[in-house]
């Protein structure tokens, strides 16, 4: 079973054949999603970007490989920067990375295991944007899935209406998503409000794989 969940990672989104860009969320409701953003990495060579959500106000929620990459030897704090509300050039607030929290189990064998692929990327301040809340454990299906590509880096991308169930530990969807989607929220209405029930980590043989909130320590 571990060997099963390890060899997933040669399917990560980056390098899925299946990947696909997200619909482009319109406009006029990109307000409602403020509280998700782009993980900026900055380094010598290139900048990469993954996505990411407040679930407070100076902490973001992501993928463990967004911050530690797939052997967990990643920037360092400082390196990164979450741009909330990422629109066209504009954002609802700029914030530098601080402190990073990644899955003791991640990389407990050394490569990362996507079962524990999460991770939060703590601020150096609180951003000025609302975060959103955690789903309760028995939240249903459908779901929705958001985060920016790399090939539409300024417009965030959302998919409504997923299928999808745990299995081996992971949530797996129906929906596609492609690279850059990484770390980008899995939402699912609750209590007539959207909430967080997983973390985007990689693209399997018949859509996204995500890894539950409930892998994140008590708060």
């Amino acid at each position: 079973m571990k060997c099963a969940v390890l060899s997933i990672i040669l399917s990560i989104i980056a390098d899925s054949a299946a990947a696909q860009d997200l619909p482009l969320l319109p406009g006029p409701e990109h307000s409602n999603w403020q509280a998700i953003g782009r993980v900026n990495a900055a380094g010598f060579r290139k900048r990469e970007m993954c996505s990411g959500t407040l679930i407070a106000p100076d902490q973001v929620l992501t993928a463990a490989h967004c911050l530690a990459g797939t052997d967990g030897l990643g920037p360092k704090p400082g390196d990164f920067t979450f741009v909330a509300g990422w629109l066209r050039g504009e954002a609802s607030d700029i914030v530098a990375g601080a402190a990073i929290w990644i899955h003791p189990k991640a990389y407990a064998e050394g490569v990362l295991d996507i079962r524990y692929d999460i991770a939060i990327l703590t601020l150096d301040r609180a951003a000025k944007v609302a975060p959103l809340d955690l789903a309760p454990n028995d939240a249903p299906a459908p779901f929705g899935v958001l985060g920016y590509s790399t090939r539409r880096p300024h417009m965030l991308g959302a998919a409504f209406g997923c299928g999808g169930r745990v299995a081996s530990q992971l949530l797996r969807l129906e929906c596609a998503v492609t690279s850059g989607n990484s770390g980008g929220p899995v939402v699912v209405k609750h209590a007539n409000r959207w909430k967080i029930a997983a973390v985007i980590s990689a693209m399997g043989q018949s859509g996204a794989l995500a890894v539950p909130v409930t892998r994140l320590p008590p708060r």
